[in-house]
Protein backbone atom coordinates (compact mmCIF):
# COMPACT_ATOMS: atom_id res chain seq x y z
CA UNK A 1 0.00 0.00 0.00
CA UNK A 2 1.40 3.48 -1.03
CA UNK A 3 2.31 5.39 2.17
CA UNK A 4 0.29 8.18 1.18
CA UNK A 5 -2.76 6.24 1.07
CA UNK A 6 -2.19 4.53 3.98
CA UNK A 7 -4.25 7.26 6.32
CA UNK A 8 -7.96 7.03 6.45
CA UNK A 9 -10.11 8.83 3.77
CA UNK A 10 -11.67 10.81 6.74
CA UNK A 11 -10.42 14.10 7.28
CA UNK A 12 -11.76 15.41 10.61
CA UNK A 13 -11.58 19.41 11.98
CA UNK A 14 -10.76 19.62 15.34
CA UNK A 15 -12.52 22.74 15.71
CA UNK A 16 -15.82 21.23 14.80
CA UNK A 17 -15.01 18.38 17.58
CA UNK A 18 -14.66 20.84 19.97
CA UNK A 19 -17.39 22.99 19.22
CA UNK A 20 -20.05 21.42 21.99
CA UNK A 21 -16.95 22.95 24.33
CA UNK A 22 -16.47 25.86 22.98
CA UNK A 23 -17.36 27.90 26.26
CA UNK A 24 -15.61 25.69 28.24
CA UNK A 25 -12.34 26.31 26.06
CA UNK A 26 -12.45 29.58 26.56
CA UNK A 27 -12.85 29.69 30.29
CA UNK A 28 -9.85 26.93 30.41
CA UNK A 29 -7.24 29.51 28.67
CA UNK A 30 -8.95 31.89 31.45
CA UNK A 31 -8.20 29.48 34.20
CA UNK A 32 -4.56 28.71 32.93
CA UNK A 33 -3.20 32.17 32.93
CA UNK A 34 -4.56 33.19 36.08
CA UNK A 35 -2.83 29.81 37.95
CA UNK A 36 0.38 29.86 35.87
CA UNK A 37 1.08 33.41 37.12
CA UNK A 38 4.31 33.86 40.39
CA UNK A 39 5.83 36.22 42.12
CA UNK A 40 9.04 34.89 39.75
CA UNK A 41 9.49 36.60 37.13
CA UNK A 42 11.65 33.63 35.17
CA UNK A 43 8.35 31.40 35.72
CA UNK A 44 5.87 33.65 34.03
CA UNK A 45 8.37 34.42 31.14
CA UNK A 46 8.57 30.74 30.03
CA UNK A 47 4.66 30.42 31.03
CA UNK A 48 3.78 33.06 29.07
CA UNK A 49 5.89 31.71 26.32
CA UNK A 50 4.28 28.25 26.73
CA UNK A 51 0.90 29.60 26.12
CA UNK A 52 2.15 31.74 23.17
CA UNK A 53 2.97 28.43 21.80
CA UNK A 54 -0.54 26.87 21.71
CA UNK A 55 -1.01 23.34 21.82
CA UNK A 56 -4.25 21.64 20.31
CA UNK A 57 -5.44 21.16 24.66
CA UNK A 58 -6.56 17.60 23.23
CA UNK A 59 -6.88 16.23 26.71
CA UNK A 60 -8.79 19.17 28.73
CA UNK A 61 -11.47 18.74 25.90
CA UNK A 62 -11.64 15.28 26.38
CA UNK A 63 -12.54 15.85 30.08
CA UNK A 64 -14.94 18.46 28.92
CA UNK A 65 -16.56 16.15 26.32
CA UNK A 66 -16.88 13.26 28.47
CA UNK A 67 -19.07 15.41 31.09
CA UNK A 68 -20.82 16.61 28.51
CA UNK A 69 -21.95 13.35 26.75
CA UNK A 70 -22.83 11.80 30.31
CA UNK A 71 -24.27 14.67 32.27
CA UNK A 72 -24.90 18.24 31.86
CA UNK A 73 -21.22 19.54 31.29
CA UNK A 74 -22.59 23.01 32.26
CA UNK A 75 -23.28 22.16 35.63
CA UNK A 76 -20.20 19.83 36.53
CA UNK A 77 -18.34 22.11 39.36
CA UNK A 78 -14.72 22.32 39.19
CA UNK A 79 -14.31 20.85 35.89
CA UNK A 80 -12.29 24.25 34.14
CA UNK A 81 -9.75 24.09 37.17
CA UNK A 82 -9.06 20.49 36.75
CA UNK A 83 -8.74 20.53 33.23
CA UNK A 84 -6.29 22.66 33.53
CA UNK A 85 -4.22 20.26 35.58
CA UNK A 86 -4.22 18.03 33.49
CA UNK A 87 -2.90 20.61 30.76
CA UNK A 88 0.07 21.39 33.18
CA UNK A 89 0.96 18.00 33.85
CA UNK A 90 0.85 17.62 29.98
CA UNK A 91 2.97 20.55 29.55
CA UNK A 92 5.64 19.16 32.38
CA UNK A 93 6.01 16.12 30.75
CA UNK A 94 6.92 17.82 27.62
CA UNK A 95 9.54 20.56 29.61
CA UNK A 96 11.18 17.62 31.02
CA UNK A 97 11.25 15.16 27.56
CA UNK A 98 12.68 17.81 25.89
CA UNK A 99 15.30 18.40 27.43
CA UNK A 100 15.53 14.37 28.25
CA UNK A 101 15.84 14.43 24.12
CA UNK A 102 17.93 17.64 23.59
CA UNK A 103 15.26 18.66 21.66
CA UNK A 104 14.94 22.33 19.79
CA UNK A 105 12.05 22.38 18.00
CA UNK A 106 8.32 21.98 18.89
CA UNK A 107 4.59 23.27 17.77
CA UNK A 108 7.34 25.46 15.19
CA UNK A 109 8.95 27.15 17.61
CA UNK A 110 12.10 26.57 19.77
CA UNK A 111 11.88 24.58 22.38
CA UNK A 112 11.68 26.15 26.07
CA UNK A 113 15.71 24.51 26.91
CA UNK A 114 16.80 26.11 23.39
CA UNK A 115 15.72 29.40 24.34
CA UNK A 116 15.78 29.44 28.07
CA UNK A 117 18.49 26.65 29.45
CA UNK A 118 17.55 23.21 30.21
CA UNK A 119 17.80 24.01 34.17
CA UNK A 120 15.38 26.61 34.08
CA UNK A 121 12.70 24.21 31.81
CA UNK A 122 13.52 21.19 34.56
CA UNK A 123 12.61 23.71 37.18
CA UNK A 124 9.51 25.56 35.52
CA UNK A 125 8.43 21.89 34.53
CA UNK A 126 8.70 21.26 38.51
CA UNK A 127 6.65 24.41 39.25
CA UNK A 128 3.78 23.29 36.99
CA UNK A 129 3.76 20.05 38.49
CA UNK A 130 3.44 21.21 42.27
CA UNK A 131 1.13 23.87 40.92
CA UNK A 132 -0.94 21.36 39.57
CA UNK A 133 -1.07 19.43 42.71
CA UNK A 134 -2.25 22.61 44.67
CA UNK A 135 -5.08 22.63 42.14
CA UNK A 136 -5.88 19.21 41.71
CA UNK A 137 -7.23 19.40 45.83
CA UNK A 138 -9.50 22.09 45.25
CA UNK A 139 -12.47 19.89 44.67
CA UNK A 140 -11.87 18.38 47.79
CA UNK A 141 -12.56 14.82 46.36
CA UNK A 142 -10.41 12.26 46.84
CA UNK A 143 -11.01 10.19 43.98
CA UNK A 144 -10.34 13.07 41.79
CA UNK A 145 -6.39 13.27 43.61
CA UNK A 146 -6.06 9.49 43.64
CA UNK A 147 -6.90 9.63 39.39
CA UNK A 148 -4.39 12.70 38.96
CA UNK A 149 -1.71 11.29 41.66
CA UNK A 150 -1.65 8.04 39.99
CA UNK A 151 -1.76 9.33 36.63
CA UNK A 152 1.60 11.42 37.35
CA UNK A 153 3.16 8.06 38.95
CA UNK A 154 2.52 6.29 36.06
CA UNK A 155 3.49 8.71 33.47
CA UNK A 156 6.91 9.40 35.30
CA UNK A 157 7.39 5.60 35.21
CA UNK A 158 6.69 5.26 31.17
CA UNK A 159 9.20 8.10 30.75
CA UNK A 160 11.97 6.11 32.71
CA UNK A 161 10.83 2.68 30.59
CA UNK A 162 11.43 4.83 27.71
CA UNK A 163 14.70 5.86 28.62
CA UNK A 164 16.09 2.31 29.49
CA UNK A 165 14.57 0.92 26.05
CA UNK A 166 16.62 3.78 24.39
CA UNK A 167 19.63 2.27 21.96
CA UNK A 168 18.21 -1.16 22.63
CA UNK A 169 17.49 -2.80 19.51
CA UNK A 170 15.76 -5.91 21.30
CA UNK A 171 12.80 -4.23 21.95
CA UNK A 172 9.46 -5.45 20.86
CA UNK A 173 6.22 -4.21 20.33
CA UNK A 174 5.07 -5.59 24.08
CA UNK A 175 7.71 -3.53 25.43
CA UNK A 176 6.83 -0.42 23.20
CA UNK A 177 3.33 -0.48 24.21
CA UNK A 178 4.11 -0.33 27.58
CA UNK A 179 5.90 2.60 27.24
CA UNK A 180 2.64 4.19 25.62
CA UNK A 181 0.53 2.76 27.84
CA UNK A 182 2.34 4.46 30.70
CA UNK A 183 3.72 7.60 29.27
CA UNK A 184 1.18 8.48 26.59
CA UNK A 185 -2.21 6.86 27.35
CA UNK A 186 -2.27 6.97 30.67
CA UNK A 187 -2.66 11.04 31.35
CA UNK A 188 -5.90 10.47 28.58
CA UNK A 189 -7.06 7.73 30.32
CA UNK A 190 -7.07 9.88 33.35
CA UNK A 191 -9.01 13.16 31.57
CA UNK A 192 -11.88 10.86 30.73
CA UNK A 193 -12.12 8.75 33.75
CA UNK A 194 -12.22 12.50 35.38
CA UNK A 195 -15.08 13.68 33.06
CA UNK A 196 -16.83 10.59 33.72
CA UNK A 197 -16.30 11.30 37.36
CA UNK A 198 -17.27 14.83 37.70
CA UNK A 199 -20.23 13.84 35.72
CA UNK A 200 -20.89 11.85 38.61
CA UNK A 201 -21.85 8.90 35.50
CA UNK A 202 -22.25 5.44 37.00
CA UNK A 203 -20.04 2.49 37.53
CA UNK A 204 -20.41 1.20 33.86
CA UNK A 205 -19.79 4.60 32.11
CA UNK A 206 -16.58 5.83 34.36
CA UNK A 207 -15.20 2.63 33.51
CA UNK A 208 -16.05 2.84 29.63
CA UNK A 209 -15.21 6.40 29.73
CA UNK A 210 -11.25 5.49 31.10
CA UNK A 211 -11.23 2.73 28.36
CA UNK A 212 -11.98 5.39 25.43
CA UNK A 213 -9.18 7.76 27.04
CA UNK A 214 -6.44 4.66 26.79
CA UNK A 215 -7.11 3.68 23.08
CA UNK A 216 -7.00 7.25 22.13
CA UNK A 217 -4.33 7.72 23.76
CA UNK A 218 -2.68 4.88 22.20
CA UNK A 219 -3.96 5.92 19.00
CA UNK A 220 -2.72 9.30 19.28
CA UNK A 221 1.32 8.06 19.88
CA UNK A 222 1.09 5.47 17.14
CA UNK A 223 -0.03 7.98 14.79
CA UNK A 224 3.02 10.33 16.25
CA UNK A 225 5.52 7.72 16.20
CA UNK A 226 4.07 7.47 12.19
CA UNK A 227 4.23 11.18 11.41
CA UNK A 228 8.02 10.83 12.65
CA UNK A 229 8.71 9.22 9.32
CA UNK A 230 5.93 9.98 7.06
CA UNK A 231 5.53 13.63 7.55
CA UNK A 232 7.96 16.60 7.29
CA UNK A 233 9.21 19.08 9.87
CA UNK A 234 6.97 21.64 8.42
CA UNK A 235 4.10 20.00 9.08
CA UNK A 236 4.95 18.46 12.08
CA UNK A 237 6.37 21.68 13.64
CA UNK A 238 9.28 19.71 14.89
CA UNK A 239 12.32 17.72 13.24
CA UNK A 240 11.33 14.68 11.55
CA UNK A 241 12.99 11.63 12.28
CA UNK A 242 13.76 12.75 15.49
CA UNK A 243 13.29 9.23 17.02
CA UNK A 244 15.08 7.97 14.76
CA UNK A 245 18.11 10.08 15.37
CA UNK A 246 17.73 9.79 19.43
CA UNK A 247 18.10 6.19 18.36
CA UNK A 248 14.05 5.27 19.84
CA UNK A 249 12.71 2.21 18.71
CA UNK A 250 9.05 3.17 18.03
CA UNK A 251 6.75 0.64 15.91
CA UNK A 252 7.97 1.49 12.34
CA UNK A 253 12.00 0.83 13.20
CA UNK A 254 10.60 -2.39 15.16
CA UNK A 255 8.37 -3.21 12.41
CA UNK A 256 11.92 -3.19 10.02
CA UNK A 257 14.01 -4.98 12.53
CA UNK A 258 11.04 -7.90 12.86
CA UNK A 259 9.72 -8.14 9.37
CA UNK A 260 13.02 -6.78 7.21
CA UNK A 261 15.76 -8.09 5.53
CA UNK A 262 19.09 -8.37 6.73
CA UNK A 263 20.19 -5.03 5.30
CA UNK A 264 17.19 -3.41 6.52
CA UNK A 265 17.76 -5.11 10.01
CA UNK A 266 21.69 -4.43 9.94
CA UNK A 267 20.49 -0.76 9.27
CA UNK A 268 17.90 -0.52 11.84
CA UNK A 269 20.73 -2.02 14.60
CA UNK A 270 22.76 0.60 13.87
CA UNK A 271 20.63 2.94 13.83
CA UNK A 272 19.37 2.18 17.70
CA UNK A 273 22.49 1.20 18.77
CA UNK A 274 23.96 4.76 17.79
CA UNK A 275 27.64 3.03 18.97
CA UNK A 276 29.30 5.10 15.85
CA UNK A 277 29.07 8.27 14.38
CA UNK A 278 26.40 8.11 11.50
CA UNK A 279 25.99 10.83 9.13
CA UNK A 280 22.82 11.91 8.03
CA UNK A 281 22.75 10.04 4.45
CA UNK A 282 22.53 6.84 6.32
CA UNK A 283 19.49 8.55 8.62
CA UNK A 284 17.72 9.22 5.04
CA UNK A 285 18.46 5.68 3.74
CA UNK A 286 17.10 4.26 7.04
CA UNK A 287 13.79 6.67 6.37
CA UNK A 288 13.87 5.10 3.03
CA UNK A 289 13.64 1.50 3.85
CA UNK A 290 11.35 2.39 6.37
CA UNK A 291 8.53 3.73 3.96
CA UNK A 292 9.25 1.22 1.25
CA UNK A 293 8.71 -1.69 4.05
CA UNK A 294 5.36 -1.87 4.74
CA UNK A 295 6.55 -0.45 8.08
CA UNK A 296 4.36 2.33 8.27
CA UNK A 297 1.10 0.67 6.64
CA UNK A 298 1.61 -1.71 9.49
CA UNK A 299 1.79 1.28 12.09
CA UNK A 300 -1.68 3.02 10.35
CA UNK A 301 -3.23 -0.80 11.05
CA UNK A 302 -2.75 -1.05 14.37
CA UNK A 303 -3.80 2.19 14.96
CA UNK A 304 -6.93 1.70 13.13
CA UNK A 305 -7.68 -1.73 15.67
CA UNK A 306 -6.90 0.46 18.81
CA UNK A 307 -9.49 3.58 17.29
CA UNK A 308 -12.03 0.89 16.84
CA UNK A 309 -11.82 -0.31 20.50
CA UNK A 310 -12.22 3.15 21.17
CA UNK A 311 -15.44 3.72 19.44
CA UNK A 312 -16.94 0.29 20.87
CA UNK A 313 -16.34 2.23 24.41
CA UNK A 314 -18.81 4.39 23.10
CA UNK A 315 -21.79 2.25 23.23
CA UNK A 316 -22.09 2.82 26.87
CA UNK A 317 -22.90 6.70 26.00
CA UNK A 318 -26.41 8.54 25.50
CA UNK A 319 -26.73 9.90 21.73
CA UNK A 320 -25.85 13.58 22.37
CA UNK A 321 -23.46 16.20 20.40
CA UNK A 322 -21.20 15.39 22.66
CA UNK A 323 -20.99 11.57 22.24
CA UNK A 324 -20.68 12.13 18.29
CA UNK A 325 -18.04 14.48 19.06
CA UNK A 326 -15.86 12.04 20.56
CA UNK A 327 -16.63 9.45 17.69
CA UNK A 328 -15.54 12.02 15.45
CA UNK A 329 -12.16 12.20 18.11
CA UNK A 330 -11.30 8.64 16.85
CA UNK A 331 -11.39 9.77 13.19
CA UNK A 332 -9.14 12.87 14.08
CA UNK A 333 -6.73 10.95 15.78
CA UNK A 334 -6.14 8.41 13.06
CA UNK A 335 -6.42 11.25 10.52
CA UNK A 336 -4.34 13.94 11.70
CA UNK A 337 -1.05 15.39 10.29
CA UNK A 338 0.16 17.22 13.12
Amino acid sequence: MNVANSQPKQIVNLTTIVDPIRLDMQELDLVIKHRLSSDVALINQISQYLVEAGGKRVRPALLFLIANALGNGLSVPFRHEIAAVLEFIHTATLLHDDVVDESDLRRGRKTANAVFGNAASVLVGDFLYSRAFQMMVIPGDLKIMEILSSATNIISEGEVLQLLNLNDPLVNEEKYLKVILYKTAKLFEASAELGAVLAKATPAQTKAAAEFGQHIGVVFQLIDDWLDYAATSAAMGKNAGDDLREGKPTLPLIYLLSHGNSIQKEMATRAIEKIEELDDDFYESVMREVNTSGALDYTIQQAEVVAEKARRCLCEFPDNESTKSLFQLCDYSLSRSF
